[in-house]
């Protein structure tokens, strides 16, 4: 049988990554320094390969240590949810759920899934975690956080996604801009306009740059917004255009009277948002569930809207 690593030398790995300190990781993993150095040197010994670059004063993972240590994560992540599957009931989703959310949807679409959410399992706490898509995608790959909702992520081999919804996104323009009055244009018309985008890690950014590729309108690179409601106010103010998805525009531009929302003909945009977890999860059905609870909210969500029109 081949040598297999127990769970506290990965344990113990993890830490030297994290702290690259063998005090501070002994301490962090409540074990003593030589009991710590003993394991990872017999480690290394075990799988036959280098994984710690020591120096006199710093230490730094080989590039097979760095590889070892990424799948180490996974591994315990993966014990982390059967611990948590096992300790909830057929109809639970656990005690605790780490969520990450992207910053242009998780604020405009939890605060009435969450309560719902609460209101069916009031035992399971959630802790909420906004980034980019990007550094989502690594904390669901190395068990920081459990679960995200987001768009669907690049990697897709390494994540199961699940679909909530697909979102509609519009064209904004100042009230006065000589297209405002104009439900819908085409990408010719759009030739030479400054276009504004969030930074760089958000997906959004990528559909500007794709609308700036087809039109010929330009990229404001001397600009990145730091929020939808950042680059809506520099919309106002006729610094430029820019994009906007479905549930913010539900969402916040009931009150906004100096940005007219456009579609574009020929480049129907849109994007799909849903759950994405680690294919070898275990707790894949409390995720579903989740993804679940999620489009019935966003459904009545949306019949509320239509309702109020």
């Amino acid at each position: 049988m081949p040598f297999r690593p127990s769970h506290r030398q990965l344990e113990y790995l993890v830490a030297l990554d994290a702290t690259r300190h063998f005090g501070r990781a002994a301490e962090q993993c409540h074990v003593s320094q030589p009991t710590l150095s003993v394991q990872i040197a017999l480690l290394e010994k075990q799988l036959g390969v280098s994984l710690v670059e020591r120096t006199p004063g710093a230490i730094a993972m080989s590039a097979v240590g760095a590889d070892v240590v990424a799948a180490a994560r996974e591994v315990l992540a993966t014990l982390d949810d059967i611990v948590t599957l096992a300790s909830a009931g057929r109809d639970n989703l656990g005690s605790l759920m780490r969520l990450g959310v992207v910053p242009t949807f998780g604020p405009y679409f939890l605060p009435f899934f969450l309560p719902e959410l609460h209101r069916r399992y009031p035992a399971l706490r959630v802790h909420v975690r906004e980034d980019r898509p990007a550094l989502l995608e690594e904390q669901v790959r190395n068990g920081t956080i459990d679960c995200a909702l987001g768009q669907r992520p690049q990697e897709e081999d390494a994540f199961t996604f699940q679909s909530v919804c697909v979102e509609q996104i519009f064209l904004g323009v100042a009230g006065n801009h000589r297209l405002a009055h104009r439900g819908s244009v085409m990408l010719k018309e759009l030739k030479g306009e400054p276009l504004l985008t969030l930074g760089r890690g958000h997906r959004l950014l990528e559909n500007v740059r794709e609308l700036a590729a087809l039109s010929g309108a330009l990229m404001a690179d001397d600009y990145e917004g730091t929020s939808l409601d950042a680059i809506r106010q520099m919309v106002s103010i006729e610094m430029g255009l820019s994009l906007f998805p479905e549930l913010y525009v539900k969402s916040e531009f009931m009150r906004e009277g100096n940005v007219a929302l456009l579609t574009i003909s020929d480049w129907p945009a849109h994007r799909e948002i849903g759950f994405f977890w680690r294919r070898t999860s275990a707790r894949a059905t409390h995720f579903r569930q989740l993804t679940t609870l999620a489009k019935q909210a966003m459904q009545e969500k949306q019949a509320m809207v239509l309702s109020q029109a």
